[in-house]
C-alpha cells in the first residue's frame, strides 16, 4: 500500500491505495501551527480506524502549495510510517509539457491535476480543468496534451469570508444554491450571489477560453470541494472528479518508483 497526500491552503487530503484500488481517503484542516507529531497522531488514528497498520504502507508521495508544511509532512511520514516520501518538485518525472513563461511558477496542485486529467480523460482534444479550492483555478491543456496556460480567480469560501468579514450585519451562510435567483431574505440573497455568481464566472471564462482555442469541442473537468455545487448551475462542466488530484499523485508515484523501491 502507498499513501498520497495533497497539502492545500485549506485542507490536507490523504488517500491510501492498495495496488490500483483506493482503500480510503480523508482530509484534515491545514494548520501551520500543527507539528509532525500532531499530524502523525491523526494519520495513525485514521489508518487504525480503516483497518490498516502503519507498517503496511510501503511508500508515499506528497504535493504541497504550503512550503512551510513540507518539512512537517515529510518528517511525519518518516517518523510514523518509516518511509522516505517522494515530493512533487523539480526533478520528479511528470511527463507534462508545460508551455508557459515560467514553469517554476506553476503550483504543484495544478501540475498534478493536469497530469491526472490527461491520464484519466485524455481523448485527443483540449481540456479545461477547473479546481474549486482556496483559489478557483482554470488549467488549459491543448489537444497535444500540453499545459498552455490558465486563469486564477478568487475562491468561493474566500469570497464568502470577505463578504462576511467586510460587513457589519451579514451572517455566515452555508454555500448552497437557493431555490430562486430572486431571493427573499438575507441568507438566500447571499447564497444566490455566491453560487450563481461563481457559476456565471465559470461560464464566462470557459466560453472565452473556447473562443481563444478556436473550438467548442473541449472537455471541461471540475474538481475541488465546491465542484458539485457549481456544476449543478452551469452546463459547461462535463465531468466532476473530486479524486483528480490524489489519483494524479498515485500515477506520479508509479511513474517515478524504481524497481528497488517496489515491495
Amino acid at each position: 500500500m502507498i499513501i498520497c497526500i495533497d497539502v492545500g491552503n485549506s485542507n490536507v487530503k490523504f488517500a491510501v491505495f492498495d495496488g490500483d484500488k483506493l482503500k480510503f481517503s480523508f482530509r484534515v484542516a491545514t494548520d501551520l501551527k500543527r507539528t509532525s507529531d500532531e499530524y502523525g497522531a491523526q494519520l495513525i488514528g485514521m489508518l487504525a480506524f480503516n483497518g490498516v497498520k502503519a507498517e503496511e504502507i510501503k511508500g508515499g508521495i506528497f504535493s504541497s502549495v504550503v512550503p512551510s508544511l513540507d518539512y512537517t509532512i515529510e518528517h511525519m511520514l518518516r517518523n510514523y510510517l518509516g518511509i522516505c516520501p517522494m515530493q512533487l518538485a523539480p526533478g520528479l518525472k511528470t511527463g507534462l509539457n508545460i508551455r508557459v513563461e515560467n514553469a517554476r511558477e506553476v503550483g504543484a496542485d495544478r501540475i498534478v491535476n493536469n497530469v491526472s486529467a490527461i491520464q484519466k480523460y485524455g481523448c485527443g482534444k483540449p481540456m479545461i480543468i477547473v479546481d474549486f479550492g482556496t483559489a478557483t483555478t482554470f488549467n488549459i491543456i491543448s489537444g497535444e496534451y500540453e499545459f498552455i496556460g490558465g486563469v486564477i480567480a478568487p475562491g468561493i469560501k474566500g469570497a464568502l469570508d470577505s463578504l462576511v468579514n467586510g460587513t457589519a450585519k451579514l451572517p455566515r451562510v452555508e454555500i448552497e444554491a437557493p431555490k430562486s435567483i430572486i431571493a427573499k431574505n438575507t441568507v438566500t440573497n447571499m447564497q444566490a450571489g455566491i453560487v450563481f455568481g461563481f457559476a456565471g464566472l465559470v461560464d464566462y471564462i470557459v466560453k472565452k477560453i473556447k473562443k481563444e482555442l478556436g473550438t467548442s469541442d473541449v472537455l471541461t473537468i471540475a474538481t475541488g470541494g465546491f465542484s458539485e455545487t457549481i456544476a449543478k448551475e452551469t452546463p459547461c462542466i462535463d465531468i466532476i472528479d473530486k479524486m483528480l488530484t490524489l489519483d494524479g499523485l498515485k500515477f506520479l508515484y508509479d511513474l517515478n518508483v524504481t524497481e528497488e523501491d517496489k515491495v
